[in-house]
């Protein structure tokens, strides 16, 4: 039985994310989280444009909030709006971007939205960046397209703290999938050395104790050779 419960509140807390989604457009969320408190059940919308999210006066908000009352039937709603400072270091923000210019300007110009969308992650100083793009580009058969930039973790435990996301754009020739890999400056990765001035100067310290010992070091002399034809 805990099981089953289980399973249907994830269903419902999935078909109330889609629900937000589409109502309040692609490109604009980034993700949204559930939190249940003894008050009620508190939803977070993570955004780049908190403004067009509001509405004037709040009324998108009010107007979701009374949808999530009727329709999921969730007993005392709180939505809140928490903006995204660096949209740049979002996957599910940039993928649903290049979608978005994908479906308004044409699968043709797919590379030039491709490169322009990693040039921007890169100039605001992502470690690495990949964009993957599948379907019916530009031919009548589907192909995979490939862009990459920077250095990008993809195995291991270090590759969990690259973030990924995929997005839909919908075209006259068919359906093109996106994908987005970012590896933001401030992740943290066990393996990264950093070079600095100290580092170095431990180093030639280091280097230099090591040819003091061997100058250090006495020469043994070499004994005579015996001579048994005495």
């Amino acid at each position: 039985m805990e099981e089953r419960k289980i399973v249907k509140l994830k269903k419902d807390e999935y078909e109330v994310r889609e629900y937000i989604k589409r109502n309040l457009g692609k490109g604009r969320i980034s993700k949204i989280k559930i939190d249940y408190t003894p008050v009620g059940e508190k939803v977070v919308i993570f955004t780049s444009k908190p403004g067009m999210i509001i509405g004037r006066g709040g009324e998108k908000i009010e107007e979701l909030t009374q949808t999530l009352k009727k329709k999921f039937t969730l007993e005392n709603p709180y939505v809140e709006i928490s903006q995204v400072t660096e949209p740049e270091f979002d996957a599910q923000i940039m993928s649903d971007e290049i979608a978005l210019a994908i479906e308004n300007l044409g699968p043709l110009k797919f590379k030039v939205i491709a490169y322009k969308t990693l040039q921007k992650i890169m100039d605001k100083g992502a470690l690495g960046a990949e964009i993957r793009l599948s379907g019916k580009l530009p031919g009548a058969r589907a192909k995979s397209w490939r862009f990459s930039q920077g250095y990008l973790k993809k195995t291991g435990d270090s590759a969990k703290v690259v973030e990924r996301a995929k997005s839909v754009a919908q075209t006259k020739p068919g359906t093109i999938g996106v994908k987005v890999s970012i590896l933001s400056p401030n992740a943290f990765l066990k393996d990264k050395i950093l070079i600095d001035d100290e580092l170095i100067k431990k180093i030639k310290i280091k280097q230099e104790d090591v040819e003091n010992k061997e100058n250090a070091k006495p020469t043994k002399l070499k004994k005579p050779k015996e001579n048994n034809n005495g």
